[in-house]
């Protein structure tokens, strides 16, 4: 048994995963780019102002880029200064550049986001809703996808700063809420689960004399009426915006006064729907049915972005975690059953055409957004005011359609024996080892040093060959990139003694191209690696 001296020793002589980025992402003369550190973090879909990366960030901008980000691509640093920079969050860098967040491939996996994205901005079909006055003003023109993975992997296209009103999107959220505060049991003997075959603002209720589910305009009024009924109107929707704010870890969360007003001077059936509820007794025992409405409009009209409600439709995917925060923001069981109900009645009347043809969880909203869920991967926020004939966003429904024809993303695509040729993102199972074969040679030919470093880092085994059985180093000797054939030899140690299916090693192809640096470099590397031996 190794006593605790011999166990320090050994665990000296492998490095910390800080040295282990450091060195693959390092400039070959012991500094590190912080710009190339940084594209690398974005590359693999994390974002600078990832609050998990919060420590770091401080520390490169308290230390090394007081005009950070202006001069972001001047700085290099030395191995210590990188290690005392990233040290706070280094787990997390560790699992991005390895390869270890839930989407691997992700700049693959943004490209035909980006793809779906552009497919679906040349759709222009539709209406802007009316019979709101402030959704009427709203760009038609305007389009924009935003995506958050559990991991908090992002990408974002087209509008996606721009603000919009929640509106029945938000009541999945809210339903969630209520549900946890006063759990599922409670929450269902006021408003029941079953899809109802009416409009969205129908005035009807179920056999049971309560709204038929929480994803109609009756039920998520009701909805409202559950949520910390013992506070006050105003500190109410000061929590219920709070809790949304959590579950945006932290983003944009706004409110439109303008269309709350607007709401409420017009909202003459939503007027209709809560006197129809107290008449029936639906409201829970103290509750204002004018007071309950307000909240209700005031929950419709609270503004998000993509960016923001990606980052909430994560929290679902996640069990109710927000994947930017690790708060836990609503009880795992709320959420199976809000992306149930949401799976089931989310998208108006076309609920069961987006089962049938998506088969993910969705709630849609007349400000032309729709907050898609795929469980335990990602949340995406799509948001174009163009409606179609139900009140759906026409391009967002493209584009959900279009998404599960790339992706295996509808609830039965992994049913055993489904024949299906769609790109599992997480698995990447129709990424070939020739792909990955190529991918890594065409880094050696074109002297990409950086993807290099990537591809070691995620484990790849940097001794592959192609067909001609001519690995990287063949293709960096011959092409005379010094770079990429130290870091072959000394990082990866790859043999420089490798044959081609011609007999040629990487020193003959030096040799033969007229590059005497590279063949300088493999000389001492094999007359010191016969030394040692």
């Amino acid at each position: 048994m190794l006593c605790s001296d011999e166990v320090t020793t050994i665990r000296k002589s492998f490095p910390s995963l800080e040295e282990l980025v450091f060195n693959m992402l390092s400039q070959g003369d012991g500094t590190i780019s912080v710009s190339t550190f940084f594209d690398a973090l974005q590359a693999k879909g994390l974002t600078l102002n990832d609050p998990r990366l919060k420590e770091s960030m401080d520390n490169f901008r308290s230390k090394h880029l007081p005009q950070f980000p202006e001069r972001i691509g001047d700085k290099y640093l030395t191995a210590d200064e990188f290690k005392d920079c990233v040290q706070d969050n280094i787990v997390l860098i560790g699992r991005a550049l390895q390869n270890k967040l839930i989407i691997p491939d992700f700049p693959e996996f943004a490209a035909t986001i980006q793809e779906t994205f552009e497919e679906a901005k040349n759709n222009e079909t539709g209406e802007l809703a009316d019979y709101i006055p402030q959704l009427a003003r709203q760009d038609p023109n305007a389009w924009g996808v935003s995506i958050c993975t559990i991991d908090g992997q992002r990408c974002s296209f087209g509008n996606t700063s721009d603000h919009f009103s929640f509106q029945s999107s938000s009541k999945a959220p809210a339903y969630a809420l209520a549900s946890t505060l006063m759990g599922s049991d409670f929450v269902h003997r006021h408003i029941g689960f079953e899809p109802s075959g009416q409009s969205f603002n129908a005035l009807f209720l179920n056999n049971n004399n309560t709204p038929h589910n929480p994803m109609l305009n009756s039920g998520a009024i009701v909805t409202a009426a559950l949520i910390k009924p013992e506070l006050t109107a105003a500190d109410r929707f000061d929590f219920i915006m709070s809790k949304f704010r959590e579950a945006a870890g932290g983003e944009y969360i706004g409110f439109s006064n303008a269309t709350f007003l607007s709401e409420k001077k017009t909202g003459f059936r939503n007027f209709a729907i809560t006197y129809l509820l107290q008449d029936y007794n639906c409201f829970p025992p103290g509750a204002d049915p004018v007071d309950t409405l307000e909240l209700y409009f005031q929950i419709c009209s609270l503004e998000v972005n993509c960016e923001s409600a990606s980052v909430m439709a994560a929290t679902l995917a996640n069990g109710g975690i927000c994947p930017l925060t690790g708060k836990k923001v609503f009880e795992s069981v709320a959420v199976r059953d809000t992306l149930s109900l949401m799976l089931s009645c989310g998208m108006y009347d076309f609920s069961g055409q987006f089962a049938f043809k998506v088969g993910m969880p969705a709630k849609s909203g007349v400000s032309g957004c729709v907050m898609l869920v795929v469980p335990n991967i990602m949340g995406i926020m799509m948001w174009s005011p163009l409606l179609d004939n139900f009140g759906n966003s026409c391009r967002g429904i493209q584009f959900c359609q279009d998404l599960v024809t790339h992706f295996n993303f509808h609830n039965y695509d992994n049913l055993r024996h489904h024949s299906a040729k769609k790109i599992d993102p997480v698995t990447q199972r129709t990424h070939s080892q020739a792909t990955r074969t190529m991918k890594l040679l065409f880094g050696a030919y074109n002297g990409d040093a950086s993807a290099l470093r990537q591809y070691f880092l995620q484990g790849m085994d940097m001794a592959e060959s192609d067909y001609d059985s001519r690995t990287a180093l063949h293709l960096a000797a011959a092409e005379g990139h010094t770079e990429c054939v130290e870091f072959l030899l000394e990082k990866c140690n790859v043999s420089p003694d490798v044959l081609d299916r011609w007999g040629h090693t990487p020193l003959d192809d030096a040799r033969l191209f007229g590059h005497t640096g590279v063949v300088d470099i493999l000389e001492n590397f094999k007359a010191r690696r016969q030394e040692e031996t």
